[in-house]
């Protein structure tokens, strides 16, 4: 294997390690400690994995997490009530729904009803429109992590052509901004795209995340190209993989990002860094 990994684990330990240096200075002048709520509706046991890592986090770095567990029954108007209520609640600076909701209810009104400033995964359209507008404030976690994770490889991205497989709200739209912003030319594929191949060949970075193992493969990577794989995908084994044929790519690359222990350490570390922005810039 000839690329570099590129450890997400290290780096997400790094920021989680600063954003808790900050809130024990800032509680130490008499401050309150940032908070975040977390939803949680329904039993989907991944989301209960998830949501158990998040609320560990925070306690790891001094953020005040509360933990709204609902029952699938949940209504939506439930929901909506419990999100003004915490909109409304000062001693909140994030509110983090936990997705995929349960069937019949409606995340993009439940997200949309999260107050801007208080929206720590960074999904609102308000939130999405400031990126589009070259004005961020808070940004959509797993971008802004992939960001980082670039950043750390040391390499300037200037004037790079950056491919993107993968136009979700979530990953794939919101990190063809970040890219922008960076100086990157930009190329998003799509299920509709003819040829994707033809793409990626000519990417100086790769950026995937569909959730389909194996979709982009690895004798398409250009050579001493960049690879983030953003996929997470679980065998019948129970081993994790990515996006990206891996070995193979690995041997084109410069740097690449293993699949478990690359992208997704970032998330978490960014939600947590928005949570304490939102204290600091947004609630003060």
């Amino acid at each position: 294997m000839s690329a570099q990994l590129i450890d997400g684990n290290a780096t997400a330990k790094a920021m989680r390690e600063s954003i808790r240096q900050r809130v024990e200075a800032r509680t130490k002048t008499g401050l309150r400690a940032p908070g975040l709520a977390v939803v949680l509706v329904g039993n989907d046991p991944a989301s209960e994995v998830y949501v158990s890592h998040k609320r560990k986090d925070c306690e790891q770095v001094g953020i005040i997490s509360t933990a709204y567990d609902l029952p699938d029954t949940t209504s939506q108007a439930e929901l909506i009530t419990l999100i003004d209520e915490l909109n409304s609640n000062d001693e909140i600076d994030g509110i983090l729904v936990q997705l995929p909701l349960p069937a019949g209810l409606n995340s993009d009104e439940i997200l949309e009803r999260i107050d801007p400033k208080k929206d720590v995964d960074g999904f609102h359209p308000f939130n999405v429109g400031r990126l589009a507008q070259r004005l961020p404030l808070l940004r959509p976690c797993t971008p802004a992590g992939v960001v980082d994770l670039l950043d750390g490889t040391g390499q300037d991205i200037t004037g790079m052509h950056a491919v993107i497989v993968g136009a979700s709200n979530i990953v794939g739209r919101p990190m063809g901004l970040e890219l922008l912003l960076k100086g990157c030319t930009v190329t998003t594929c799509h299920r509709f795209t003819k040829d994707l191949a033809s793409f990626v060949k000519q990417a100086d970075i790769v950026v995937v995340a569909v959730g389909k193992p194996g979709i982009v493969q690895g004798e398409w990577i250009k050579e001493g190209a960049i690879v983030i794989d953003v996929g997470i995908n679980r065998l019948e084994s129970g081993k994790l993989i990515g996006d990206v044929d891996f070995e193979a790519a690995a041997e084109r690359a410069s740097f690449i990002t293993p699949v478990p222990g690359g992208v997704g350490p970032m998330t978490r570390a960014k939600l947590l860094e928005n949570t304490l922005f939102a204290c600091e810039e947004l609630h003060n």
